[in-house]
């Protein structure tokens, strides 16, 4: 396809997104809008548009690729997802609800101390920075050899570009217009699988036997594995580790969070979380089989392509112009549908939580410190990516940082589970460094015990980290602080007062 069709596509569609951030902008463009959207989201709408941001860029490339040597044991951590977002709708949505938080780190800060707090955020913070970068990085980089570098347009333009385009559509109204535009790209995204999936089926000929019956029958179909405790495909594994990785990067993200927290109300919340569940649960499975059936068709053409390159390079070379043109637009929601909400809950996180926004009285105040946050973020996501690109250069390395930014969710973990099942109180000020500890002895642990036992933590590792976090809280327990709390509630009421 000639690049200028390619790039006509790419305009038509950010310019659709930026008429839907038109429409959906207010007037007064005050906080309370960009942060909560007023808490007038519908529920069903969160929830559509909640499966776009779950499913990054990363996961619509890497899925299909990982069913040729994992099958579909994927579905097994999906299916750990059903208990995690059962506790984040049972336990974290009615305690944020109750407490009315902006950012859900402020618990923190009433639980624990400032120091918690801050910890939290700064977890969040880095997290999502080092992850949002490496995802757009990715995508990136595929635009820029199908397109850009034709065109000679040098990546940091192409990175600068696609950050501008995300602050343009924000910067008015957030997460309001957040909730729309994710709509929009889940549902592109959604049609680009399906379309794909229809297109190698028929390719295949296999309409007469039925696609149920030939998934089923295919040796890559298989999901439960119970065989090899050690094995990173282990079900009870992979189905603790899913129902933890939903705890952390679904109820415990301020990203994910943010736009459950713009519904009306906290039934509106938990309906909102239950549909998503059941849709993603879905979604993924297709994602499971289109991999199966790409998988096959590469085989059966003799198309050298496996892993992250299945995909695009089907798609691309073989399937046709028009699946090329659903591939590629899907690919650009999957991306941007996480990195915009990303943009969106970091500027939120860091002016509520690091610069405490809402301690200023002034509203102009605030609304101007929240617009310069805004372009510091997008500045910085720029320099992150382009870091990647011209500094560190070597990809395993940078896969690397990604993988260790998901560590960065266990002290999360540890620290709220803590905080809602114990009702002790630990000294606030050295909690930093149980949260900086947890995660490296997380790493030389698991690194370790694979070496010597051959054991795999895999997503496990997720569950390790937290324990350690937990354990380390239980060091710091302030029990003078404890005692003082205790004599106040043995005094009477007046008194207390």
């Amino acid at each position: 396809m000639q690049p200028a069709y390619i790039l006509l596509i790419i305009a038509a569609y950010f310019g659709l997104l930026i008429l839907i951030s038109y429409f959906t902008g207010t007037d007064d463009n005050d906080n309370d809008t960009f942060f909560k959207a007023k808490r007038q989201s519908p529920w069903y709408v969160v929830a559509f548009g909640m499966i776009g941001a779950s499913l990054s860029g990363v996961t619509f490339i890497s899925v299909p690729g990982w069913v040729e040597a994992s099958q579909f044991s994927y579905m097994q951590v999906v299916f750990g997802y059903i208990l995690g977002y059962l506790v984040i709708g049972t336990v974290l949505l009615p305690l944020y609800y109750r407490l009315n938080l902006t950012s859900i780190y402020t618990y923190l800060g009433e639980r624990f101390g400032d120091y918690s707090y801050k910890t939290g955020a700064s977890f969040f913070l880095i997290s999502r920075i080092i992850g949002s970068s490496f995802r757009l990085f990715l995508i990136a980089n595929v635009l820029q050899v199908i397109l850009f570098d034709e065109l000679g347009i040098p990546f940091w333009a192409t990175v600068t570009m696609a950050i501008l385009l995300i602050w343009l559509y924000t910067f008015k109204s957030g997460i309001k217009t957040i909730v729309w535009t994710d709509t929009l790209q889940t549902l592109f995204m959604l049609i680009a699988v399906g379309v794909a999936l229809l297109s190698v089926y028929g390719d295949l000929g296999i309409s007469e036997k039925g696609l149920i019956s030939y998934v089923s029958e295919s040796e890559l179909s298989q999901i439960f594995f119970f065989d090899d405790y050690k094995s990173a495909d282990y079900f009870w594994k992979q189905f603790f580790s899913g129902a933890f990785i939903a705890i952390v990067m679904t109820g415990l993200d301020q990203d994910m969070m943010q736009k459950n927290l713009t519904c009306r109300s906290l039934k509106d919340a938990q309906k909102n979380m239950f549909w998503f569940t059941v849709v993603l649960i879905m979604v993924n499975f297709f994602f499971m089989v289109l991999g199966l059936l790409l998988t096959i068709y590469a085989r059966k053409n003799g198309v050298d392509a496996r892993g992250d390159e299945l995909f695009p390079v089907l798609a691309k070379d073989h399937l046709g112009p028009w699946i090329f043109v659903t591939f590629l637009i899907g690919l650009i929601a999957a991306a941007y549908s996480s990195a915009d909400s990303a943009l969106t809950s970091l500027t939120t996180s860091f002016s509520v939580d690091i610069l405490n926004i809402e301690k200023h009285k002034d509203k102009q105040k605030q609304v101007s410190i929240r617009k310069r946050v805004h372009i510091l973020i997008s500045a910085v996501l720029i320099l992150v990516i382009v870091i990647f690109k011209y500094v560190i250069k070597d990809e395993s390395v940078i896969a690397k940082l990604f993988v260790f930014a998901g560590y960065t969710y266990g002290p999360l973990l540890g620290l709220y589970t803590f905080g809602l099942f114990t009702r002790w109180n630990v000294k606030d000020k050295w909690v930093p460094l149980v949260a900086i500890a947890a995660p490296v002895l997380s790493y030389f642990i698991s690194d370790a015990v694979a070496e010597r036992f051959g054991f795999d933590f895999g997503f496990f590792i997720l569950i390790l980290n937290g324990a350690i976090t937990f354990f380390g809280l239980l060091l710091l327990l302030d029990t003078s602080r404890r005692s003082q709390e205790e004599k106040q509630n043995n005094l009477p009421e007046t008194q207390v007062m």
